[in-house]
């Protein structure tokens, strides 16, 4: 069986410290996924519809999006992206501090992939790599 499609992930995260521990988890477990780390669901917009002269994000990819941050939150960034009809196929998944039941209904919604809390996926975020990788390899990718 050949090895699957490389996925990029576009990382949607202003905590440095949880932006650094998902980078730094994927590396260690030798996941050949390409990062681009964003700030904020705007900075995401404007890699999204390549308008960012610096960073990119090329399919197929996978958005980890945070919920809480500032300029445009996720849930902001999930109104827009599920509107636009070049973007409202992305395959989002929420990875946050809120375990609110509204919150987690809300981003279903919203058709998110999947809602995780940061608290919950394990030691330096090591059921979030598992994640990611079993979908990596589950999905056919374009």
């Amino acid at each position: 069986m050949s090895d699957p499609s490389p996925l990029h992930v576009l990382l949607v995260e202003d905590d440095d410290v949880a932006a650094e521990s998902v980078m730094r988890s994927m590396h260690k477990a030798g996941m050949p996924c390409p990062v681009t780390w964003v700030e904020d669901g705007q900075a995401a917009l404007e890699v999204l519809r390549e308008q960012d002269a610096q960073r990119k994000a090329p399919r197929p990819r996978l958005i980890l999006l945070d919920l809480n941050m500032p300029r445009m939150n996720g849930f902001e960034f999930l109104e827009v992206v599920r509107a636009d009809p070049k973007l409202k196929e992305e395959v989002i998944f929420v990875l946050t501090t809120s375990s609110a039941d509204a919150d987690r209904s809300r981003a279903y919604d919203e058709n998110v992939a999947g809602y995780m809390v940061k608290s919950a996926v394990g030691p330096q975020f090591s059921k979030l790599t598992q994640l990611l990788d079993g979908y990596r390899r589950a999905v056919q990718l374009p």
